[in-house]
């Protein structure tokens, strides 16, 4: 049954890896993912989840001090989609074989383009609707534009610059002021079919703007798919299976799952700034701190057991190397150390896990003993309790987290038993071989003849 199963999953995650538009917007959201990290400290920092924390801080810098850090927070979360559009295009871009930069700038450009400049809810004496850009189309509602809008624009840049419809300057020009030539004309052709866009979606659509379009019409459907209560459960199977085949699942996932997690998150972040109600369960947040304790398989629960409860040398050393790198999600030690992969006596554990940790932890965050998570973007790597706890800013989350784990020792135990029970009957009849090859020696068989 394995190995048919890695016929298939085999090729598919090479597949879906190695395309170029899922590649693309996976690692074009990441170039986002460090300055959203740092605005979730500042946004930590203003609602630090402990009781009577704003009154003390407010006695040294005033009532309202938690808003000069709005600054920050809007300038992340709020051009989200900005962050997105250059990074798609940038990495679509290098890989079409132009250059990444130049895919960057027009990505932006035609984003803009195709945006709204005008506040028509905001007008001023003269009837006159404010000019400039609003922050809801730059953030989460133009997310899936954006992608749409890099993907596009790339294509149209690429296929005009490698026709060769190019200003080509004499050799002796400097590098940057050539490839700034060289990307006129395809700059041209892409703002042309933006505006044309633009002015397509203002005159022939009720919707008058491809933002309000492109959000009824595919992202509004796919966030209401990510309420559904299967989405973080087939993401986390499809994950955990892709890693019992020794394939790094959310690399293959994420292509198609990370979008959708950092709307929700980011959905998340602008509610609860705006102390509204929470709309998302599934952020990435929730998905990172509350379905896997040690990496994919929720595997910090095996390591504990290697470590008290092992009686092979083999599980009691791996669990001692792998703790440390567990507590902060990292587990390939384990993945290909004991091994997990294709290993029929730990998949069971391996899968059910963290499906297990997604139940509990929905119906915990549905029955009120845990919070909605806030939106704040910790590293993957915080270890757990505080995870929990910054994530939600409920301590309650921390202790809760603590529980999944002791549950993730039931699950694993009587699966983990048993490969160790495996893993000591071989290190004694190795031990028995060695012994009975020491008893065959006989001295009297030693010669010095030849020295």
């Amino acid at each position: 049954m394995f190995d048919k199963l890695e016929k298939v999953l085999g090729p598919l995650a090479s597949k879906l890896s190695s395309n170029k538009v899922l590649a693309a917007i996976r690692d074009g959201f990441l170039v986002g993912t460090p300055l959203i990290i740092a605005a979730s400290i500042f946004l930590v920092i203003g609602n630090f989840p402990i009781e009577g924390y704003e009154k003390f801080v407010a006695q040294f810098l005033g009532e309202g001090w938690d808003g000069y850090l709005n600054a920050v927070i809007r300038s992340t979360f709020g051009v989200i989609a900005l962050l997105g559009v250059i990074g798609i295009g940038y990495y679509y871009a290098k890989a079409k074989g132009v250059e990444g930069i130049s895919g960057a700038a027009v990505s932006l450009v035609a984003f803009l383009i195709i945006s709204p400049q005008s506040h028509d809810l905001f007008v001023n004496a003269e009837g006159k609707a404010f000019r400039g850009f609003a922050l809801r189309n730059l953030g989460t509602e133009g997310l899936f534009l954006a992608m749409i809008t890099a993907l596009l624009a790339v294509t149209v840049f690429a296929a005009v610059k490698n026709k060769g419809w190019t200003i080509k300057l004499p050799e002796g020009v400097p590098p940057a002021v050539m490839n700034s030539f060289a990307a006129l004309i395809p700059s041209m052709f892409v703002m042309l079919l933006f505006f044309v866009l633009r002015l397509f979606f203002y005159f022939f659509t009720k919707d008058q703007y491809a933002h309000d379009f492109i959000y009824k019409v595919l992202q509004g459907p796919l966030e209401g798919l990510g309420k559904n209560f299967f989405f973080e459960p087939i993401y986390q199977f499809l994950s955990t299976l892709f890693w019992f085949f020794g394939i790094n699942g959310p690399a293959v996932t994420n292509t198609v799952f990370s979008p959708l997690h950092l709307a929700m998150t980011t959905g998340n972040q602008e509610a609860f700034a705006a102390h509204m109600p929470l709309p998302h369960i599934f952020t990435g947040s929730f998905s990172d701190f509350f379905c896997n304790f040690g990496g994919g398989g929720s595997t910090l629960s095996l390591v504990l057991l290697m470590i008290f409860k092992g009686k092979s040398e083999r599980m009691k050393k791996l669990g001692k190397l792998s703790i440390v790198p567990g507590i902060f999600g990292i587990n390939e030690m384990v993945i290909f150390g004991l091994p997990v992969v294709l290993n029929p006596i730990i998949a069971i554990p391996f899968i059910l896990t963290p499906l297990v940790n997604i139940g509990l932890s929905t119906l915990a965050t549905l029955w009120g003993i845990i919070p909605y998570t806030t939106g704040a973007s910790l590293p993957w790597t915080t270890p757990f309790f505080f995870s929990g706890w910054l994530s939600t800013g409920s301590i309650v989350a921390g202790f809760f987290q603590i529980g999944l784990i002791i549950i993730g020792c039931l699950i694993y135990y009587p699966f983990f038993k048993a490969l160790d029970k495996q893993y000591l009957h071989e290190e004694e009849n190795a031990g028995m071989l060695k012994g009975d090859e020491l008893d065959d020696v006989d001295l009297n068989d030693l010669s010095f003849d030849d020295l």
